[in-house]
């Protein structure tokens, strides 16, 4: 199954070739209820449908949740890091902060295209990502309407993470096929809406369509969270079937790339929301 991620730029665990190939909005690739169809992609002599997946050498290890939580811990880190640097000496040069935040939408892009994942390109993403967000929440914070908004986005972010994670591990949320069709569909609804709002922001000046503003915008931002926490929900499903069919253990690096983007998406969303409510 090829995980979504609301960027649009990241794999999941592929079964064809035991990486994930790059997936059209969010990681859209014929999900399944069950996404290996009963088939182990990683087992040795294991025979998909399509073609045989590679062999791995048998000391390879097989990826675990400890893999998981401790490179996903590591790129949030970064993260955390570069926002720091950001927040504390780019808030007056916001110029620079979008130039590394472009910069990182590259290098996820990147990362996205490759069959194997590249640890420092995922740490250079999440470092220059970390340096945008860190700049702009500064900038932000300093606003008189603003003051405190980012660690309410952080705070909301964690909220819906831990919301997200008790519901998938209870089963009140279960990723199926209809599920997953579901989440891509509206998916490229919302950033095709976006996409639009943001051509008619750029050449008729204004809000645009008014999806970022009033209670139209409200509405779209809440839409913008949950859609977030939808995605968690498949990365969760991600990682709980890579660990059940022996992926590689360097896989747990695409595990932890797709959780940080979800989460970032998240904490925009939020951001904005929490300034259109403020009226700023």
């Amino acid at each position: 199954m090829r995980s979504s991620n609301p960027v649009f730029s990241r794999r999941g665990f592929s079964r064809d070739t035991g990486y994930a190939g790059f997936n059209a909005p969010p990681q859209a690739g014929g999900p399944t209820a069950n996404p290996y169809a009963g088939a182990n992609p990683y087992a040795q002599g294991a025979q998909p449908t399509t073609q045989a997946p590679p062999q791995y050498a048998p000391q390879t290890r097989p990826m675990t949740m400890d893999d998981v939580v401790t490179r996903t811990g590591l790129t949030l880190g970064t993260v955390v890091v570069g926002a720091t640097l950001g927040w504390l000496f780019l808030t007056e040069n916001l110029g620079f902060a979008v130039g590394a935040g472009l910069v990182a939408m590259v290098l996820g892009l990147v990362q996205s295209f490759k069959r194997k994942p590249s640890p420092a390109l995922i740490l250079s993403y999440a470092v220059l990502e970390g340096v945008f967000l860190g700049a702009l929440s500064g900038y932000l914070n300093g606003l008189p309407k603003m003051n405190g908004a980012p660690m309410q986005a952080v705070l909301g972010t964690m909220a819906v993470f831990v919301a997200m994670l008790v519901a998938y591990k209870t089963r009140i949320v279960r990723v199926t096929a209809r599920f997953t069709r579901f989440v891509l569909i509206a998916a490229m609804g919302f950033v095709l809406l976006s996409l639009v709002n943001l051509a008619f922001m750029a050449f008729g000046g204004g809000d645009g369509l008014g999806f970022r503003s009033g209670g139209l915008g409200i509405l779209f931002g809440v839409v913008g969270v949950v859609l977030g926490a939808l995605f968690l929900a498949l990365d969760f499903k991600q990682v709980e079937d890579g660990i059940a069919y022996g992926a590689p253990r360097e896989e747990s690096w695409l595990a932890a790339f797709g959780l940080t983007l979800t989460l970032v998406w998240i904490y925009m969303e939020m951001l904005r929301l929490i300034s259109i409510l403020r009226g700023d």
